[in-house]
């Protein structure tokens, strides 16, 4: 009997062990997935921001144009 129950405690420390490698595992996929959400999330906010960016700098550049078309103009 107690040959038995001692392979039966044996056998639920090995589930354990089992059970806490496999949630470890899982810890670390989820945190991975949850840095690669994040990072996709940052690059739709860049491609949404980029039409801004491409205006902002054409207006510099029209502006810089300007700027320097009045300078030749006044001198």
């Amino acid at each position: 009997m107690s040959d038995a129950t001692a392979e039966h405690d044996l056998d639920l420390q090995e589930q354990i062990v089992r059970i806490k490698r496999a949630q470890v595992e899982s810890d670390k996929f989820q945190a991975e997935q949850r840095k690669l959400i994040a990072e996709a999330a940052k690059y739709e906010r860049e491609r949404s921001l980029a039409p801004v960016v491409v205006a902002a700098s054409l207006g510099a550049g029209v502006i810089a144009g300007l700027i320097n078309l009045l300078g030749r103009l006044i001198h």
